[in-house]
């Protein structure tokens, strides 16, 4: 039987904490339609499997992450989709468009944009505002390790993460 899978980069605590002390300036950050993401959960999703194998998902990956290079990478900016609030992903050296598109489920044809879920929220949450606000955030910088196999649970205040896999990658670019 499957489970609810995909494939990320944790954030880091340096970026996480960050962020978190950004965000704790925002006015607009007490608004009573928002749900925070807790931030030891947060990572840069690169490919969503749904209901799948874990073993199966764990092989396929270890062949296609092999000798795969690691970018730099800074959280920076936000934005919002339709009920969520987003931190942006930079790049600072290297490349992450082959590590989004080496995890890539067969068929997906919706276009990779890296970021972070920090919040979601209905019409009264204030994401616009919160967006704005996070305009000029720049975060410390960082090389990823790992990209991680995470199964996707529901947990009583949201989505709960648990690592299956990791696979470490190459040496980061210079």
């Amino acid at each position: 039987m499957g489970v609810r899978l995909f494939s990320a980069l944790p954030v880091p605590p340096a970026a996480a904490d960050a962020l978190r002390a950004r965000l704790a300036e925002c006015p607009a950050a007490g608004a009573e339609d928002l749900r925070w993401t807790d931030p030891h959960g947060w990572h840069i999703t690169l490919g969503f499997y749904g209901d799948d194998e874990p073993q199966a998902r764990t092989a396929w990956l270890t062949r296609r992450l092999d000798g795969l290079q690691a970018p730099v990478l800074r959280l920076a900016g936000a934005g919002v989709f339709p009920g969520v609030l987003w931190a942006g992903v930079t790049v600072e050296s290297g490349r992450l468009d082959p590590l989004a598109e080496a995890v890539r489920p067969d068929g997906e044809r919706r276009r990779f944009r890296a970021h972070v879920t920090v919040a979601r929220g209905g019409p009264r949450a204030g994401l616009d505002e919160l967006a704005h606000e996070l305009a000029g955030h720049r975060g410390p910088a960082w090389r990823p390790a790992e990209v991680l196999l995470l199964r996707s649970d529901r947990g009583p205040t949201g989505p709960v993460y648990t690592p299956v896999s990791r696979f470490g990658l190459g040496r980061a670019l210079q």
